[in-house]
């Protein structure tokens, strides 16, 4: 009898053909004798779609054709099942990717999301939805707004979207941060919450990264001027303690003194005025090289 598997593609995810990847994951399924359950994301109750597949097909294995809003979508969905997540790379950000060092070539990461060992990583709740990734409030998520309401989409889109974002938006905001059983006050333009190192552009944001270690962190951007733009995008974190401040932690809670700008794993969500954060150690089986 043939083992299950689902394949979950995101049909509209980043500026990439799907259809040579979609064929060559079926193609790669069928090679090693695996029936194959083929699920392309709707945009409307795709998460009770692939929990329903799921249950009625119980795969060892979900293979994801997408960036990071497709795994969280699917992490959302199967996030208390016994699966293990094989990942394509193919979306606007593909930073959960570059993390565990996925970014490779179709072949090789057919053969790793099919056949590898898995690693076991956190997953970060916050106000109950699901962060696999990076998270943040202030200027890139300003960003992430701007780009999904722009025309060009891919690398090129972020980086026109960037210097928009840099010379329109940057007003900082004031916040309240209780973690690790202490408070402290905050003037900034952004903090994110990390679960990782990386963005999918391959910007070091969190240096002390790791993400199966039941942490997270809070990295706080205080200052922002070209000079500390140019430090981030060439990886060298600012390390003054009067322009970013890192808290490690396992969970956190952010009070905002106005609505803020959020998004998570890519995803702009609106706006904030308080954040509750945790951490769930070791959630999500990712087959990795």
């Amino acid at each position: 009898m043939k083992k299950n598997i689902i394949i979950v593609v995101n049909p509209v995810s980043g500026a990439v053909e799907k259809k040579e990847i979609v064929d060559s994951t079926l193609l790669f399924a069928k090679n090693e004798n695996l029936e194959s359950i083929l699920y392309e994301t709707l945009g409307t109750k795709d998460v009770e779609n692939i929990k329903n597949l799921y249950n009625i097909h119980k795969p060892e294995r979900i293979i994801i054709i997408g960036g990071d809003g497709t795994i969280r979508m699917v992490a959302e969905a199967i996030a208390k099942e016994d699966v293990i997540l094989g990942i394509i790379p193919a979306g606007s950000a593909n930073g959960f990717a570059l993390d565990l060092d996925l970014q490779l070539t179709l072949e090789k990461n057919l053969e790793v999301a099919f056949l590898h060992q898995f690693m076991e990583v956190d997953i970060i709740t916050i106000n109950g939805k699901i962060s696999i990734h990076l998270s943040d409030l202030g200027l890139n998520a300003e960003l992430i707004k701007n780009y999904e309401q722009g025309e060009i989409h891919g690398k090129w889109g972020y980086a026109l979207n960037t210097i928009t974002t840099l010379f329109d938006s940057g007003e900082p905001f004031t916040a309240k941060v209780k973690a690790n059983n202490e408070t402290f006050g905050y003037v900034a333009i952004m903090i994110v919450i990390a679960n990782a190192k990386k963005y999918g552009t391959g910007v070091v944001i969190n240096p002390n990264g790791v993400m199966n270690d039941g942490k997270f962190e809070l990295v706080i951007l205080k200052n922002f001027d070209l000079i500390i733009f140019g430090q981030i995008i060439s990886g060298n974190m600012p390390s003054d303690p009067d322009d970013v401040e890192i808290i490690s932690t396992d969970k956190a809670t952010i009070e905002l003194d106005a609505p803020v700008s959020f998004q998570i794993d890519g995803e702009y969500c609106g706006t904030e005025t308080k954040l509750d954060i945790k951490i769930l150690h070791k959630q999500l089986k990712v087959a990795v090289l």
